[in-house]
């Protein structure tokens, strides 16, 4: 059974509007989907949190508007890097029968052999897009780099998963790589002193010998 969260129709589309929904704890959302209008809507901030550690980042919630029940999947939000708030949201209407492609967020599990011996770890790919059905969406997708030697790479290939979902990347692509350790450059200028000598002598006060 879905999670419920209760959510307003938005009439008012104006940047007055938007401040005012924040201001009173909301956050603007819109609905949109294959199958449905794009709907402008606000959910309470403090219940779109809740939501979310209940379900999960992608997990499945039933919307209600107004007293309709739709469900969703949120798929991307806005948020203010300032104060660390959500701004704003996407909802995205789905059919649980129904496959739909989602970005997932890769983390990178174990501390890798090469790192131990002084390599640098390289992560390019941090989110997996994947074609699912909403209820099988992963929270995350996960892959061990225990192994990982010096110079060596992982690729989409070598991820390990179980999961009734499809990655949609090429199999060759890398997910995660361990660079040989760097090496300081020794800075030498080629330039010699005479040995007794200051770097500077002009301008100093001698004292003749007797």
């Amino acid at each position: 059974m879905s999670t419920v969260l209760q959510a307003k129709e938005r009439k008012e589309l104006r940047r007055s509007a938007l401040k005012k929904i924040r201001d009173n704890g909301g956050i603007p959302a819109v609905i949109y989907g294959a199958t449905v209008d794009s709907k402008p809507v606000f959910v309470s901030s403090i219940d779109l949190t809740k939501t979310i550690r209940d379900v999960g980042r992608n997990g499945v919630i039933s919307l209600d508007v107004d007293g309709n029940k739709q469900d969703v999947v949120l798929t991307d939000f806005q948020e203010d890097f300032i104060k660390k708030e959500i701004i704003h949201v996407d909802f995205l209407a789905v059919n649980k029968s129904s496959k739909i492609n989602v970005n997932v967020r890769l983390v990178l599990v174990g501390e890798a052999a090469g790192v131990k011996d002084g390599g640098v770890l390289q992560q390019p790919v941090h989110e997996l897009s994947i074609t699912s059905t909403p209820d099988n969406i992963p929270q995350q997708i996960e892959a061990d780099i225990s192994n990982l030697q010096v110079g060596e790479t992982l690729t989409i290939a070598d991820i390990l998963y179980q999961g009734s979902f499809t990655i949609n990347h090429e199999e060759e692509e890398v997910v995660a790589s361990i660079l040989p350790p760097r090496q300081e450059e020794e800075i030498n200028s080629g330039e010699q002193q005479e040995e007794g000598h200051p770097d500077n002598e002009e301008g100093r006060e001698t004292t003749p010998v007797g």
